[in-house]
């Protein structure tokens, strides 16, 4: 069993979770209808996201935000020493992903998302 673990079938764990992802999406600077595509959700839940909401309990919201904290830990590890990049990274083009920027292969669905942690994670572990 692994300590300090979060439940995620808590209602403040599930809020803490949506205030990071906000955050995060703040940072990278990407419009809302990126953002709502990223999250597979309605521009009215971002909003309610904004203002406070928190996250169902769901299988998919949970896999979307762990792949999508996942890129951003790897893209700290791979510039430690650059949070511009960090940042500006998913919005710049890639010939990783056929000239597109991480974020447009990432707002197709899940999937997307895995393939720009997978590119990522081969980045650090080979």
């Amino acid at each position: 069993m692994l300590p300090n673990r979060v439940d995620l079938h808590i209602k403040e764990s599930r809020t803490a979770l949506t205030k990071m992802i906000m955050r995060l999406f703040d940072l990278w600077q990407i419009p809302i209808v990126d953002q709502a595509a990223l999250l597979n959700r309605s521009l009215s839940t971002i909003r309610r996201y904004q203002n406070g909401g928190c996250f169902a309990d769901g299988e998919d919201i949970q896999d979307r935000v762990g792949n999508l904290l996942g890129i951003h830990k790897n893209l700290g590890i791979l510039y430690p020493h650059n949070r511009d990049i960090v940042y500006r990274w998913v919005s710049a083009r890639n010939q990783a992903f056929d000239g597109k920027t991480p974020i447009e292969t990432m707002k197709k669905d899940l999937n997307g998302i895995i393939a720009v942690r997978g590119y990522l994670d081969s980045q650090i572990y080979g």
